[in-house]
């Protein structure tokens, strides 16, 4: 007989277990541990959001409106950053340890009893784990509504066991994940759309045309109207969010037009009423509002310096990233900039992002098995008239980040992979970073 966690790092140990045995891509245990539930992700209404970049963004900001409209509200992310419990919140609010603990020992009860423990291959998975005490979690604290971040894909993926959300979105279609979602925008964009479900309908951001006619086979298939966000704001201004770039007034224009769409629904009888409370003031109060960490987010430190970190692991994020630079530089001396990468193809875009904008380069390497080391890193740069400098975030960010007050730069960008912003924040808020992060391959 197994012994059950009795602390919250012997859950980690636990979890930390499964994460290594890396994902599974089937919902077939899925649905088995949440009938055996009693299928609690059933039981409120839900927002669905795909999307290669742009989801957890999006999904921060409807959130944000439906708080702000005083309803009581469940969001599941991922990645983490800095605590697993930041994955699963209720009105913003991370579940405790205490809680997490005694959600994962009675879903781990219910789970033994439908898996053997012992069968690897076949028993759930860490991110199975994880939605399974999301959809509890939010059945138990009664929450009125829930925003939902697809993990990886969406066909396949765990949160895709939700039979009726109220809408579904597609924020963006890019090349990540390729060796498990394909190497066209086709095969990518198939993928996320299995998310969309039958006559509900779903909001898509601004996808390459190929992506979009895809969505578009598989919601017409499905009979799910399909709003397309650049025809909604095409020669309109996107709307103002407090989150910095171009890029987050896209996504901005995403989460308002679901708000509008959730009250539409509600005022004509096809959602629940309790979206009907939207007003355009509120909307926009919730836009300006939401808060979503490593997302250019700045972070005073003492004399008159600040760190920026902003999150960039792919081709469609250095894009940003460019942009975001771009306009920072318009009015600011070039900043130091520090990276860690997961993965060459990932790198190369950043770097050639960084190269245009550094004053100095920063290599860092991530604590993950996939981080490229300096080493690596240099390699791809190759000739650079940039300084380059090997570093790690204790000796930048340690000791009160005595090492960056006394540099002669104002400004540090802080970007690549955003476990390695995780690890930034910890360090600077003075906790550990746990290292529950998912293993997509």
């Amino acid at each position: 007989m197994r012994n059950s966690p009795t602390s919250f790092e012997e859950t980690e140990a636990f979890l930390y277990k499964l994460r290594n045995a890396g994902s599974k891509y089937s919902l077939d245990r899925m649905r088995r541990i949440m009938a055996a539930l009693g299928n609690p992700q059933e039981k409120y209404p839900t927002i669905h959001i795909a999307g290669t970049n742009g989801k957890g963004s999006t999904a921060a900001m409807v959130e944000s409106i439906l708080r702000n409209s005083g309803l009581k509200t469940g969001m599941f992310t991922s990645p983490h950053l800095v605590y697993l419990g930041e994955r699963v919140q209720v009105d913003r609010v991370p579940v405790s340890k205490g809680r997490l603990l005694a959600l994962v020992k009675r879903i781990r009860d219910i789970v033994d009893a439908e898996f053997n423990p012992s069968d690897t291959e076949n028993y759930p998975s860490f991110f199975e784990y994880m939605t399974a005490l999301a959809f509890l979690e939010f059945f138990e604290s009664r929450v009125d509504c829930a925003v939902i971040e697809v993990g990886l894909g969406g066909r396949l993926d765990s949160t895709n066991i939700l039979t009726r959300p109220e809408l579904c979105a597609i924020t963006s279609i890019g090349f990540d994940h390729t060796q498990l979602l394909g190497d066209t925008y086709e095969k990518i964009a198939s993928e996320k759309a299995g998310i969309i479900k039958s006559g509900v309908p779903v909001l898509c951001g601004w996808l390459p045309d190929e992506a979009m006619r895809t969505v578009e086979n598989v919601a017409g298939q499905r009979n799910s109207k399909v709003y397309k966000i650049p025809e909604i704001f095409y020669g309109k201004g996107l709307p103002r969010t407090s989150l910095y770039g171009e890029f987050q007034r896209r996504n901005a224009a995403m989460a308002f037009v679901a708000a509008r769409l959730l009250k539409g629904r509600a005022e004509s009888g096809a959602a629940p009423k309790i979206f009907s409370g939207i007003t355009e003031k509120i909307i926009r109060r919730g836009l300006l509002s939401v808060n979503w960490d490593a997302r250019w987010q700045t972070v005073p430190i003492p004399g008159g310096k600040k760190i920026i970190l902003d999150a960039s692991h792919n081709e469609e994020c250095a894009r940003v990233l460019d942009s975001n630079l771009s306009s920072f530089c318009a009015s600011n001396p070039k900043p130091a900039i520090a990276l860690g990468v997961l993965g060459i193809e990932r790198a190369k875009p950043i770097l050639d992002v960084v190269k245009k904008y550094a004053s100095k380069i920063f290599l860092l390497e991530p604590k993950e098995p996939r981080a490229l080391s300096a080493k690596e890193l240099r390699g791809i740069i190759g000739s650079c008239d940039i300084p380059i400098e090997d570093s790690t975030v204790e000796e930048l960010f340690g000791y009160g980040c005595r090492s960056l007050i006394n540099s002669e730069f104002k400004t540090l960008v802080c970007t690549g992979s955003i476990y390695l912003c995780g690890e930034i924040l910890a360090l600077i808020k003075g906790k550990i970073s746990d290292g529950l992060q998912d293993r997509p391959y």
